[in-house]
């Protein structure tokens, strides 16, 4: 599974990848998180807000901070 935080860098931005990853870990979930902060690439997922979630291509996630509860749902359903 392929998951992308999108966002400029902002304190919401790094704080959905870092829930992110812990879930990850947590879990043991087979997974690669990548972070994208290049504006034009996360404008090529049509999302306007950020922080958002893309995993394997699809969003998922976007203009707020997920509980690590509902990242896990998103992840292992």
């Amino acid at each position: 599974m392929e998951i992308k935080i999108l966002g400029t860098g902002c304190p919401k931005c790094k704080t959905l990848e870092k829930l992110t990853r812990e879930v990850v870990e947590q879990n043991g979930i087979d997974a690669t998180v990548i972070k994208v902060e290049d504006i034009y690439q996360i404008m090529k997922y049509g999302v306007m807000t950020t922080p958002a979630m893309v995993v394997d291509e699809k969003v998922v996630i976007k203009g707020r901070i997920p509980s690590l509860e509902e990242i896990k749902q998103v992840l292992t359903k």
